[in-house]
């Protein structure tokens, strides 16, 4: 199979051999495409190198020789968000994200387009953990394991003022009672009803939105964390290690 000018996303590179990279990418047409860019070490090659960045958007080249295609040629199209402190950390979990749950060799339209919007929020410095919340949302619709924010699981109209469990198979379930660790692993139904209409909530309620949907994510990809996540546990807080603490205000995670 030949790519020709495939447009796509930079998720990782890394080197291999002396003088050579394995670059994956995310493209619209054929989903993660895993490629093999040899000889870019060479002070000639600064501009190849500089396109297989993570983060990039590139147009690429390459032949599909069994599951790693060899690149010809790859440009960039753009310049890659230059980024910062929890914002690098953000990046880093989706691109994290995407090389564990986009299949290969599948059109992803949907999963590239969020991915594309995910770039630019981070570029633009939106609210970290807001671009974070709609990226996973999209990203589960993409990939077929979505489901409406707005409606339980029973067919019910979330009410703004109950709290709900994600289930990976029914959406959202109503939590009964008031117990402490039932709370702490639910999303207010004012957050669920704020991802649903797209409309940022306030940061108190928008937090309660990261433990349901971790273990949403965390279903999907078969019980095996992410390496972002066990960083983020190490820090105690992404906050504590960017401009957002410097600003009183939790990171992204």
């Amino acid at each position: 199979m030949r790519y020709t000018a495939e447009p796509a996303f930079v998720l990782h590179a890394r080197p291999w051999r002396e003088t050579s990279l394995l670059v994956e990418v995310l493209s619209a047409e054929h989903g993660r495409v895993g490629l093999v860019a040899r000889g870019v070490q060479g002070a000639k090659r600064h501009v190849l190198r500089a396109a297989l960045q993570p983060l990039q958007s590139i147009r690429f080249d390459a032949v599909q020789r069994g599951e790693l295609a060899q690149l010809a040629t790859a440009e960039a199209t753009d310049a890659a968000p230059l980024l910062q402190g929890d914002a690098v950390m953000a990046a880093f979990y989706i691109n994290e994200l995407c090389l564990r749950l986009a299949p290969r060799q599948d059109p992803q339209p949907d999963l590239h387009a969020a991915y594309g919007l995910a770039r630019e929020r981070l570029r633009e410095g939106e609210a970290l953990a807001w671009t974070l919340r709609r990226f996973e949302r999209d990203l589960l619709e993409a990939l077929g394991f979505g489901f409406a924010f707005d409606i339980d699981g029973d067919g019910r109209a979330v009410d703004p003022a109950a709290r709900y469990t994600l289930d990976p198979e029914h959406g959202p379930r109503r939590v009964l009672g008031e117990r402490n660790d039932a709370r702490r692993e639910s999303a207010m139904g004012e957050a669920l009803l704020a991802l649903a209409a797209d409309a940022m909530p306030q940061r108190d309620v928008l937090a309660s939105l990261r433990l349901p949907l971790r273990a949403i994510l965390l279903h999907t990809l078969g019980g095996r964390g992410l390496k972002s996540w066990e960083m983020l546990g190490a820090l105690g807080r992404l906050g504590r290690v960017g401009p957002a603490a410097e600003r009183g205000e939790k990171g992204p995670e």
